[in-house]
């Protein structure tokens, strides 16, 4: 399965003032976009923006990559997976989206097989992003669009989480429901975890 890097960074930097809009950035009908902050990432070599968003759409012009769960539970524990990978530990379960695979359905069945958390697409509920702008030409060996867009997703279970565990042949070692500080201290330094904050405020 192929894994998006949105989970640890040794070093996030924010963008300089001016650089980009935080705040409401748009509006479609009654939708309302927000920025909760922008920074670059050290995973993303060519100049870019990412910029940290709510909204309840995909941004027009930006093509998704990736789809990310934030799965919560009735006690308001948050699913993280373990990737047992160098320079990996844990993070949302997501990951990138099979050709002709819809957001979804890439997130339900990221969710499943790295976590063991069976959900239908049609639960999952949309709430934002990393909505990623490079600020010049990509490079010839930069794989994704110039307009990048990882959707991320929310689901709440009415009752407490299960004790779960990854698919055998998944790249995860683990599953864990966590509260709130654990998350922020097992995946200390993610670029997710303002986007994981504000399902709580």
């Amino acid at each position: 399965m192929n894994r998006s890097h949105a989970g640890r960074e040794e070093t996030l930097r924010p963008v300089a003032p001016g650089a980009a809009p935080v705040g409401v950035v748009g509006k479609d009908g009654d939708m309302t976009s927000t920025v909760l902050h922008s920074l670059t990432v050290p995973w993303i070599r060519p100049p870019h923006r990412m910029d940290l968003l709510l909204s309840d759409e995909l941004p027009d012009g930006y093509t998704v990559s990736t789809a990310v769960v934030v799965a919560l539970d009735s006690a308001d524990r948050t699913l993280l997976t373990r990737v047992d990978l160098p320079g990996r530990g844990w993070e949302l379960p997501g990951g990138h989206l099979d050709p002709g695979e819809s957001a979804p359905v890439a997130a339900a069945r990221e969710l499943a097989e790295e976590t063991g958390l069976d959900v239908r697409p049609d639960r999952l509920t949309l709430y934002g992003g990393q909505r990623i702008t490079l600020l010049g030409p990509p490079p010839a060996e930069y794989r994704y669009a110039a307009r990048g867009f990882m959707a991320f997703y929310t689901v709440r279970l009415d009752h407490e989480g299960a004790p779960t565990r990854p698919h055998p042949d998944s790249e995860c070692a683990q599953a864990e429901w966590l509260g709130r500080d654990d998350v922020a201290l097992r995946a200390a330094g993610a670029a997710w975890l303002p986007l994981h904050a504000a399902l709580f405020d």
